[in-house]
């Protein structure tokens, strides 16, 4: 069975940082691409980062040069790092597997909830 489960959301003051992780069980890490969305309140979700199986990455323009992506095969893990966070980056952060190119993942983690004070 797959399984997505994200942890280290929380309270940040804007131009703090965060670091996000996302654990898989089941056969749906090795060889798929990985991602995180995220959902503003009264907003549609948006993709915010995704890595290959190759380890490359890609950021929506948002997020670019502040957050970073990273996988750990091993763990079959990743970890989104974000720094110089901003009040808009608030908003529940989705863990995703088996993406194609910036959407449609197979599946969803629950979700961790992110708030940037401003």
């Amino acid at each position: 069975q797959v399984q997505l489960v994200e942890s280290g959301g929380g309270l940040v003051q804007a131009g703090g940082s965060l670091r996000l992780s996302c654990t898989t069980s089941g056969s749906i890490f090795s060889g798929n691409a990985m991602g995180w969305f995220r959902q503003a309140p009264r907003k549609q979700r948006e993709y915010v980062a995704q890595v290959t199986s190759g380890g490359n990455t890609d950021y929506a323009d948002s997020v670019k040069g502040r957050f970073t992506l990273s996988r750990d095969n091993a763990q079959k893990s990743v970890y989104l790092q974000m720094n110089s966070l901003k009040p808009e980056d608030t908003g529940v952060y989705y863990c995703a597997a088996r993406l194609l190119y910036r959407s449609d993942p197979s599946y969803w983690g629950q979700g961790t909830q992110v708030t940037v004070s401003s």
